[in-house]
């Protein structure tokens, strides 16, 4: 047993209200300058739509992640020998077309403009060239389904085999915040060329030396996530950092702290190193999410306390992990599932899926209706969560309503539901972490790493020496 620490967050996809605030707030602190306009390490996405950037889940076209090849994984993008004859050129590379062109408006037009018979138009120009363009595409461009057309090509919807109306009365819409998952099992690292990419040992944060990076961008097709960018005017490569600084100092991501839903929680889990292969090796994509809960381990348990002594784990970063309300919701409850585990990086971002809005009946008689009964189909959630396990997200979903149906019988007086699935004061505690927990409730980050000096940091940031569990590097 190899206990390591890793930051986890869980998203409760049931609060977000596609504010784009988590967005704003990342692009104004990590991505506000040149060679970095089109990057949003954090953006929203509207489901059904095809993303940002343009059909990122579709693997057929990107080649990202890891395959199961005779028992053995492998990256998706090919071969070291076939990766090396891509070295200059790589034909699953995004281009600015597949992000957007960034663009601003001539304002100068609307200040200075002498007086005409018409009225001056500010018109948008490229951050990149300068010039006059014309808009076709953005990072949110499907908000609310505004786009119209692109939500029928989701690739999720294609794998159930399910046709959309975009008819108000019949439509169906999720918003889904995405950044960098940090993974256990990252494909971008076994992909760099230059060893650039690294995990750090204390945290699991997952960052890219900008002093090793020789920008040959093999790390943005090998992400399938499509959450490594490369900036035009640095020639590196860039990612989300989890605000890794924040971190160090015990504060949540500016995303998570700014969130208006707060619907975000940050917390430590431990998981066994050694068991991370083995995870992401299964051959049934299905079984993967049951594999990881295999690896995630028991805080509590005296063999995991003994073992992450042993490792190194300071003290607070123990108890950091006993009261973290990540490991409640992945791992004690299961109500939070990875976003498509069959990719086999198993992700550190999680997400508690969504309930659909419920008629009045199904409240009242307290059943879990069948997909037919919902807004959102359950096969599409578990496309998104599970790798088509609609059994797990049945499951999840019956837990939900089983809280709601509990904490109204509460309220009127009513019997409470025979038959749940936890004990009553779990769901009280479950209501009072999703909906009325406090900043410090869904936040538990403990500040820095006992004994690391400065240079050690530097060592850590320098190294190359990562190797990752896939067994490619």
């Amino acid at each position: 047993m190899k206990i390591k620490a890793q930051i986890a967050m869980v998203m409760n996809l049931d609060k977000c209200i596609g504010c784009h605030t988590c967005s704003i707030l990342c692009k104004n602190v990590w991505t506000n300058r040149r060679g970095a306009e089109y990057m949003y390490f954090n953006n929203v996405e509207t489901k059904p739509g095809i993303g940002y950037p343009k059909e990122w889940e579709n693997q057929e076209k990107w080649k990202g992640g890891w395959t199961l090849k005779d028992g053995k994984l492998s990256l998706a993008t090919g071969s070291m020998v076939s990766r090396l004859a891509k070295l200059f050129y790589h034909p699953q590379q995004p281009e600015m077309d597949d992000y957007y062109e960034p663009w601003t408006y001539d304002y100068e037009t609307l200040l200075h403009s002498k007086r005409k018979n018409h009225q001056p138009v500010a018109r948008p120009r490229s951050l990149i060239t300068q010039k006059r363009m014309e808009i076709k595409w953005g990072p949110n461009w499907e908000d609310d389904l505004a786009d119209g057309q692109s939500a029928r090509r989701d690739i999720n919807l294609q794998k159930i085999g399910q046709e959309i109306t975009l008819e108000f009365h019949d439509i169906f819409m999720k918003h889904l915040p995405r950044l960098c998952n940090h993974c256990l099992n990252p494909a971008c690292v076994a992909a760099c060329p230059s060893g650039a990419i690294y995990k750090r040992d204390e945290d699991g944060v997952v960052l890219i030396s900008q002093d090793g990076c020789r920008g040959w961008r093999h790390c943005v097709p090998s992400c399938p996530y499509k959450k490594i960018y490369y900036n035009w005017e640095t020639n590196k490569a860039e990612k989300c950092t989890l605000c890794f600084p924040r971190l160090e100092n015990g504060l949540p991501t500016v995303c998570s702290d700014g969130c208006v839903g707060r619907m975000r929680y940050l917390g430590v889990i431990f998981y066994d190193a050694d068991r991370v292969k083995e995870a992401a090796s299964v051959t049934d994509p299905k079984e993967i999410y049951n594999k990881l809960m295999e690896v995630i381990c028991d805080p509590n348990d005296p063999q995991v306390v003994t073992a992450a002594k042993e490792a190194g784990i300071p003290p607070r970063w123990i108890r950091a992990a006993q009261n973290s309300p990540s490991y409640r919701l992945i791992r004690e409850w299961r109500l939070a599932f990875p976003l498509h585990p069959e990719y086999r990086t198993l992700p550190n971002i999680w997400y508690v899926p969504p309930l659909s809005p419920i008629a009045r009946r199904v409240e009242e008689e307290v059943f879990f209706p069948g997909a037919a009964e919902m807004r959102i189909p359950v096969a599409y959630l578990a496309q998104l969560l599970t790798a088509g396990d609609t059994a797990a997200i049945e499951r999840v979903l019956h837990v939900m309503l089983e809280l709601r149906a509990v904490m109204r019988a509460k309220q009127t007086g009513d019997a409470v539901p025979e038959s749940l699935a936890f004990p009553i004061e779990t769901y009280d505690a479950m209501y009072r972490l999703l909906g009325l927990a406090k900043r410090r409730d869904r936040f538990n980050i403990p500040a820095g790493v006992a004994g690391v000096a400065d240079e050690k940091l530097r060592e850590l940031q320098g190294t190359t020496g990562y190797a990752c569990p896939g067994g490619c590097c």
